[in-house]
């Protein structure tokens, strides 16, 4: 789950593997799979980097050896 903002402030979490597209007009829409949509504050790059990281940490490798 990512965490992002409502235009009006409020933060909220997300399911990523919710999200069918995000679309840049005045400010960021987010249209889910099931059609619903939400406008938050992020860019739809800032978004993107969100999941990605989310993902990276879910998939990573568990016999990764960190230094």
């Amino acid at each position: 789950m990512i965490l992002l903002k409502y235009l009006a402030g409020k933060e909220f979490y997300l399911n990523c593997d919710l999200i069918y597209k995000v679309e840049k007009e005045y400010d960021t829409l987010i249209t889910l799979v099931d059609q619903k949509t939400i406008w938050v504050q992020e860019t739809p790059e800032e978004i993107r980097d969100k999941v990605i990281q989310f993902k990276n940490q879910v998939y990573r490798n568990p016999w990764e050896v960190k230094e």
